[in-house]
């Protein structure tokens, strides 16, 4: 055992020096991929690759008080906008680090780059400043933070080696320890859109991730979440903005608000700003119905170079999102029968949007923030032969794709009940 504890210490190691070829860091993973790790073993991947980097120092009169959250992505998946700046304002601080879309899984750098200005890419020092003077920034990954993980991604991604529950979770406990943080809630999606498609293989990589994240010290929580429908309303980047500052002034959809309170009063609770779960989702919705965390919200925009002016009406901010524009169009699907909405297949939502130039299906691929979809019904809406279900914002004329979206509508002859996302706590 204490050989193979060596073992992995001189991989990351090498990961990070160099002095390891492609070919031979390949194989290693792949031992990694075939025989696994012990949970000591994957805490000690995990310490090896955090400190493979800077790990970022908070001031001591606020270390206690650092929180972040991380999603294993999703379709319309913009929790994390209005969580950050609800947290703050509920007194946490959220040094946000996050990454961009790939495939049908949208990022949140790229829904924030679609305010005009937004900087993503702070480094370090300016991220501890403005954490520390207003309570939360949301940025991209440096180059100093977990350069093994860079590396070892990179690598799995082009020979198949991603599917690995230890090397998940030390890509993600990783830069999540890197962070400084205190208190860590973990939301792993499972269904039809998820990385993890079975529930039993995402709540395999939660328990993975909570044991490694409370080996390194990090107080942590995790959610199970259903992914077979989009989040909210809105697909899209420019969309997602929209319908985050919707929420963050308390007109979001139910479902999006429910995982920003829950995830939120975990956090809150953890650190001890709430005495419970529950204590702590109050203080988050009141600081959604109160202005509070959309005052955090710009005051976040301004910090990180954006046009915080287009938000002073909906006006201004579609214009400033590009949404009203003459080379964008928008086209209604109509329901074809009566009846209630018993599915909205996300993976061809994600698609349809992938198509419009939303998305991106290989990193370096430009994106266009302003196309995308509205949904106009939910799970149990009832509908009417001829009624919208949703409209796609597109910049070119009428093509068959965009009606194709019809097929992501199951309506059913009986009625039909939505369901809460969270299917459990881990």
């Amino acid at each position: 055992m204490g050989g193979r504890k060596k073992g992995i210490e001189m991989f990351v190691r090498s990961v990070s020096d160099g002095s390891m070829s492609d070919e031979e860091v390949i194989e290693y993973l792949a031992e990694i991929f075939e025989n696994g790790l012990d949970s000591s073993e994957t805490v000690l991947l995990t310490k090896e690759m955090r400190d493979s980097g800077v790990v970022i120092q908070w001031p001591e009169e606020m270390s206690a008080l650092v929180v972040d959250k991380h999603s294993t992505g999703g379709v319309g998946d913009k929790v994390s906008i209005a969580l950050a700046p609800a947290l703050a304002a509920c007194g946490a601080k959220v040094p946000m680090i996050s990454g961009r879309g790939l495939g049908h899984t949208g990022g949140t750098l790229d829904k924030l780059e679609s305010i005009p200005g937004f900087r993503t890419d702070i480094p370090v020092e300016e991220l501890i400043q403005q954490v520390s003077k207003i309570g939360v920034a949301m940025v991209g990954q440096t180059e100093d933070l977990v350069p093994a993980d860079r590396r070892m991604y990179a690598l799995r991604d082009i020979s198949g080696l991603v599917a690995s529950v230890p090397l998940i979770t030390g890509s993600i406990v990783s830069k999540k320890a890197a962070e400084g943080i205190s208190a860590l809630v973990l939301d792993v999606k499972t269904g039809s859109a998820a990385f993890m498609k079975q529930k039993a293989s995402a709540e395999e990589l939660a328990y993975s991730m909570k044991s490694v994240a409370e080996g390194m010290g990090i107080s942590t929580t995790c959610l199970i979440t259903s992914m077979d429908h989009p989040i909210g309303h809105a697909v899209g980047n420019s969309l997602e903005i929209v319908e985050s500052v919707e929420t963050l002034c308390g007109r979001g959809p139910s479902d999006l608000e429910e995982l920003v309170c829950i995830q939120g009063g975990l956090l809150l609770s953890s650190i001890g700003l709430a005495v419970d779960q529950g204590h702590g989702s109050a203080m988050i919705l009141d600081s959604l119905y109160d202005g509070s965390a959309f005052d955090k919200f710009l005051e976040m925009v301004k910090a990180q170079g954006g046009e915080s002016s287009i938000f002073d009406s909906d006006r201004d901010m579609f214009a400033g999102l590009g949404l009203i524009n003459s080379e964008l169009y928008s086209t209604d699907v109509l329901s074809d029968h009566d009846g209630w909405v018993s599915d909205i297949d996300a993976v061809l939502i994600a698609d349809l949007c992938l198509k419009l130039g939303a998305g991106r299906t290989e990193l370096g691929d430009s994106i266009d923030h302003s196309v995308g979809i509205i949904i106009h019904v939910g799970i149990g809406s009832p509908v009417s032969k001829n009624e919208i279900l949703a409209t796609v914002y597109h910049r070119n004329g009428e093509s068959d794709d965009l009606h194709a979206i019809k097929d992501a509508f199951s309506i059913s002859e009986e009625p039909q009940f939505p369901s809460s996302r969270i299917l459990g706590v881990v």
